[in-house]
């Protein structure tokens, strides 16, 4: 009999409403702590395993699409999801759910009124995190077993984790990802190639086209235009935009990128972005919801909510575009033989990225003695024997933190 996870799913085209992709997303924006690695970890639990939305080698190449592309990668494949399942409305809809719940805390911290410091607390988030581990564990090990499937891919998912580990994210990334589809059209034979998958893309050339074109327009267009009309709310707008734009490697790359927008022009304290940003490593979603924080702590007017909200839809808005544009042209070349091929050589790749993750910052960040790798035993067991659903397992965890550790 066939282990569950090996079995190929089936794919299924039919439409979504933006309320369901928005409560399922909320629930995952609620339950999804440790990062990228561990999003796509629970975006394969609830998208691959538990509905069958998706086959594992769609879902493979929507993760390798969106390490392509500047931007929050989970973020973007949740995006990529929501635009399949419920078009425009059904990607915003994912979007919003997925990235609330950090919203809503980052900006109630603040405001002061959430305070994580007492031993409780670090206690619960210890858990958390460990069962993130558990979570990129369990998926870096399922989708290798379907997508690296023989040496060769097998070769190309560990070089992609050793030059991610060395290069760093935002170079190894792409630097594994452009070796690896080269690597996958040149060399890899024709059984090795990723089988069609009967879900069609969302979209159309000319759509795709006028994305790319606000994209650009908008990157150097609103600089010009925020300097020129000496308006705060737009110059806000504008450099969040770039940030989102430009920082390849998710999340933890962001920072650093932020820190050098915000500060230097007297918009965020540093002492106040090192808060927010030690706020933002304890809440479930993605890391890019730091903009909220720094829009509201903002020094400039306005700030509060509505500064949030400028720096949140900013930071976020060019990955809408760039998905709305790839989705359409991915799906044509996803038709061609060569780009197969190339796609079987990306998603081995994506593997080894996942696995590189799994070390740091996931493993590095959570594990540090005996009793933290126990509880990761535990949560391990109850994800991939018991099939314990991911959120239980989360909440189970940090409880069991609470406790024992």
């Amino acid at each position: 009999m066939r282990n569950a996870d090996t079995q190929t799913p089936t794919t299924r085209t039919a439409h979504s409403s933006p309320w369901t992709l928005f409560w399922i997303f909320l629930r995952l924006g609620l339950t999804s702590f440790g990062g990228p690695a561990a999003h796509l970890g629970y975006f394969r639990d609830e998208f691959v395993k538990r509905r069958r939305w998706l086959d594992e080698h769609t879902f493979g190449d929507l993760v390798a699409l969106c390490q392509f592309l500047p931007g929050p990668g989970s973020s973007q494949v949740g995006i990529a999801i929501g635009r399949l399942r419920g078009g425009v409305a059904g990607a915003v809809a994912a979007w919003l759910g997925f990235t609330l719940p950090s919203v809503l805390v980052l900006v109630a911290f603040a405001y002061g009124f959430t305070r994580l410091g007492d031993a409780t607390a670090l206690h619960l988030l210890r858990g958390l995190k460990i069962a993130a581990v558990a979570v990129v564990v369990h998926a870096v090990w399922s989708m290798g077993r379907m997508l690296c499937p023989d040496r060769a891919r097998v070769t190309i998912a560990a070089l992609s984790a050793i030059a991610v580990i060395l290069l760093g994210a935002a170079y190894g990334q792409i630097a594994s990802i452009v070796t690896a589809g080269i690597t996958g059209a040149v060399l890899l034979k024709s059984s090795t190639e990723v089988p069609g998958a009967p879900l069609g893309m969302p979209g159309t050339k000319a759509g795709a086209l006028g994305c790319l074109a606000a994209f650009a327009l908008l990157l150097f267009g609103l600089p010009a235009i925020a300097a020129s009309l000496h308006s705060y709310p737009l110059d806000l707008f504008a450099a969040f935009y770039r940030v989102g734009s430009l920082v390849f490697g998710g999340g933890h790359v962001v920072l650093p990128l932020l820190e050098a927008v915000v500060v230097p022009r007297g918009w965020v304290a540093a002492n106040a972005f090192m808060a927010g940003y030690g706020a933002a490593q304890a809440v479930p979603g993605p890391l890019f919801s730091f903009a909220a924080f720094l829009g509201a702590t903002s020094t400039g007017h306005p700030s509060g909510m509505v500064g949030a909200l400028i720096a949140t839809v900013a930071i976020f808005l060019p990955s809408f575009l760039l998905v709305g544009a790839a989705l359409p042209l991915w799906g044509e070349l996803r038709a061609l033989a060569p780009m197969r091929r190339a796609m079987a050589g990306i998603n081995a790749a994506v593997v080894g990225i996942l696995l590189a993750a799994l070390y740091d910052p996931v493993w590095i960040s959570a594990v540090h003695n005996g009793r933290d790798f126990a509880l990761l035993v535990v949560a391990l067991v109850l994800l991939a024997w018991w099939r314990v659903p991911s959120w239980a397992v989360v909440l189970l965890t940090a409880v069991l933190a609470w406790w024992f550790v």
